[in-house]
């Protein structure tokens, strides 16, 4: 079969290079256009919740998954109430699979270029005006959208430190924070903050923000803790979507630069796998020259609309309970009367 039609992506993420490897292996040429590098480490949970088999075998991904940690339990640290002993334990009805953006973002590079993919990498393109936006066969997965967002995102990688489940979920004044151990046996701890005016970088800066949201006995623990300093990043004015934002006529939008959904989910990563996958069959039609570009784009944000539109919604309404201490209050004390249902919670952000 034929591809007359070329595909542009502009993004390297895991939208970008997972749509790219999919449609490359199919026969269609593809150019990602990639402002970064690669390895580099990102401000990511890095654990993936609610990725089906199916979506793994319709991109391909399972050789790049190989050694990623299967992790079954949750340990939730809800404010005051919980220090050095979680408040609930969840029981994940699938494993979430802990792997490093640094790891996995180089393995589908590679294998990109390996199908015969143009990467160009340390590349920023150049969109200039929403002509150049709406170009037929661009595909935009650049990433979050920028917001006036007062939300800080901050990461960095741990050794010698004891976990008490798989993962864990520490909820403190207008911040939470994640742990998940994941495939070369350190611990990824990624966290969410109101900026606050504190004056130090890097490691000391996360720790500084773990001792004013009160989470001091997080906080003591990492701080005896080997903190690599290299991986440590941040990103500023992190904002979250209730929707799937609807794009301009002819653009195509995937990823986070489609929605961004609230990390506590766990399901940022495995959206942009599933955004590739609801892509893929109407851009392989374009790429034939069977579809037109305008049908294209309205057919995949329709379907992006839908197969997200619970799990966002639902996601936008849970986040605020994770922030302020008050709410926090309630959540322990409806957790202590064994009233949050946190099956049911699961199966609507995923």
């Amino acid at each position: 079969m034929t591809f007359p039609r070329p595909i542009e992506i502009i993004g390297g993420g895991l939208a970008g290079l997972s749509l790219g490897l999919a449609l490359r292996r199919a026969g269609v040429t593809v150019t990602i256009f990639e402002a970064g590098h690669y390895p580099r480490h990102r401000v990511c949970g890095e654990f993936i919740t609610g990725l089906s088999a199916a979506t793994i075998t319709t991109l391909g991904l399972a050789p790049y998954f190989s050694d990623a940690l299967h992790h079954r339990e949750v340990a939730w640290f809800i404010g005051s109430d919980a220090t050095t002993k979680p408040t609930r334990i969840q029981r994940l009805p699938s494993p979430a699979l802990g792997l490093s953006r640094h790891a996995l973002d180089h393995r589908l590079a590679a294998a990109f270029t390996a199908a015969g993919g143009v990467l160009l990498a340390n590349t920023r393109f150049p969109e200039t005006d929403t002509a150049t936006a709406s170009v037929p066969g661009r595909v935009f997965t650049t990433g979050r959208r920028r917001s006036r967002s007062p939300w800080l995102g901050l990461k960095i990688h741990a050794r010698d430190v004891m976990l008490t489940r798989d993962l864990e979920l520490h909820l403190g004044d207008h911040a939470y924070v994640g742990l998940a151990r994941v495939e070369d046996g350190s611990v990824n701890v990624c966290g969410l903050f109101r900026r606050r005016a504190l004056c130090a970088k890097g490691a000391n800066l996360l720790l500084g923000y773990l001792q004013a949201a009160g989470l001091t006995a997080l906080a003591a623990r990492l701080a005896t803790s080997e903190l690599e300093t290299t991986s440590f990043c941040a990103v500023a004015a992190v904002g979250f979507d209730r929707r799937v934002i609807a794009p301009p006529p002819g653009r195509m939008c995937l990823g986070d630069t489609c929605a961004l959904i609230p990390p506590f989910t766990g399901n940022g990563m495995a959206m942009a796998f599933q955004s590739a996958e609801t892509a893929l069959p109407p851009l392989l039609a374009y790429a034939r020259g069977t579809a037109a570009w305008s049908d294209t784009s309205e057919v995949i944000s329709r379907a992006l609309r839908r197969r997200f539109r619970l799990r966002l919604a639902s996601a936008a309404a849970v986040h605020p309970f994770l922030f302020s201490p008050p709410r926090q209050r309630v959540l322990s004390a409806l957790n202590r009367v064994r009233l949050v249902p946190l099956a049911p919670l699961y199966a609507v952000l995923h």
